[in-house]
């Protein structure tokens, strides 16, 4: 018997797969490499997977079809393939922002949203582009502090997609699980519940271009720290503490966490925060209410920057109360945040330059 390439797919033709009901040919699963060498006949039968169950069974129905339909004589050979599936494109989170930056503590009370929204603003105030997200989902406090509690959201399409448009105040763009939540309940929601919100606020919002992404991390060690950082590209996080042991004791451990091989985020420095008391109308006098320089022997000590001590002065708590971060002013305490400022920077660029020369982001003092 003369045969030919058609003969073997109309035989091959009879062949369904379970998966779908199509017959072989028609579900484009015989490759297009039929050979004939006499009674010999080889082709390839193509797979999604290298684990189809219906494997060995597929290729037993082809040779039976071939022997029942053409002849028993045709000496078959079939080579089995997996189909070569492109791995779904992932798209890179925050696309149009350099650098990412969380700020964190290791226990709650020591001023880290303070920290964090005045240095967006001193960051701001310096002519970047700045983004704030208040990642404290159980206690979020950035819309108190940038005076926005009423703020309503929106939404607005942007290729396609419906995002959330960030508020903006001061030159940063803010958002806050507390513009979704009521801010006199408490937020009762499971581990799960809270990293799902976190990405929605990081994934479907237009943060468009930004030169500074800061993150108000939660207080101490949880999963939400382990979701941001598997989330996002994080360059570097700060580490809020005051002088007291008991604070100090807590930053060692999220020193230790976000070093961790688990974690592995590079540490940009120390605040010490509260770091001594100075009376408005007497600058030049300092009272060490919290104790003096812990955060300066633990940095030392954990082989971390201190990037600056923040005096505590009666304003900072007005200001902050009121909406009106302390940076905006041209005081002890504003001054002190615009030296965070230009330390934040130039520990950023510093990490830059370690990075493999294609992943470095130039970004100058402007």
């Amino acid at each position: 018997m003369q045969l030919y390439p058609n003969l073997i797919l109309d035989a091959l033709k009879t062949v369904r797969y379970p998966g779908s009901g199509k017959n072989i040919v028609d579900g484009q699963m015989v490759e297009d490499d039929i050979r004939i060498d006499g009674n010999k006949v080889s082709f390839s039968l193509i797979f999604d997977k290298p684990t189809d169950p219906f494997m060995k069974s597929l290729v037993k129905s082809a040779e039976a079809a071939i022997h029942n339909l053409i002849s028993h004589d045709v000496e078959v050979d079939i080579n089995v393939k997996t189909r070569q599936v492109a791995p779904p494109k992932i798209e890179k989170p925050l696309p149009g922002v350099k650098h990412i930056v969380g700020v964190s503590s290791g226990k709650g009370g020591v001023g880290k949203s303070t920290i964090a929204a005045n240095l967006a603003v001193a960051l701001a105030r310096e002519g970047y582009k700045v983004g704030l997200l208040d990642a404290d989902i159980f206690g979020p406090s950035v819309p108190k502090m940038f005076g926005v509690e009423d703020a309503e959201l929106y939404m607005h399409n942007v290729d396609g997609r419906d995002l959330i448009i960030p508020i903006e105040k001061y030159g940063v763009k803010v958002l806050s699980i507390g513009f979704l939540v009521d801010r006199n309940a408490p937020v009762l929601w499971r581990g799960a519940m809270a990293s799902n919100a976190l990405k929605q606020l990081i994934n479907d919002a237009d943060w468009g271009d930004l030169d500074y992404f800061l993150i108000d991390m939660p207080p101490g060690t949880s999963d939400i720290h382990l979701t941001l950082v598997q989330t996002l590209p994080i360059t570097g996080v700060v580490i809020v503490s005051t002088p007291q042991e008991v604070a100090l004791a807590d930053a060692r451990k999220g020193i230790a966490m976000f070093t961790g091989d688990k974690v592995n985020v590079p540490i940009l420095g120390m605040v010490e925060n509260m770091a001594w008391f100075t009376p408005e109308k007497h600058p030049d006098e300092r009272y060490y209410i919290f104790g003096n320089g812990g955060a300066v022997k633990v940095a030392q000590e954990m082989g971390v920057p201190l990037l600056a001590q923040i005096p505590v002065v009666g304003t900072i708590c007005d200001s902050g109360d009121a909406g009106h971060p302390i940076a905006l002013e041209d005081t002890i305490t504003g001054q002190a945040f615009m030296h965070l400022a230009h330390e934040v920077i130039d520990a950023v660029q510093h990490r830059e330059a370690t990075l493999p020369p294609t992943t470095k982001v130039e970004l100058k003092h402007k």
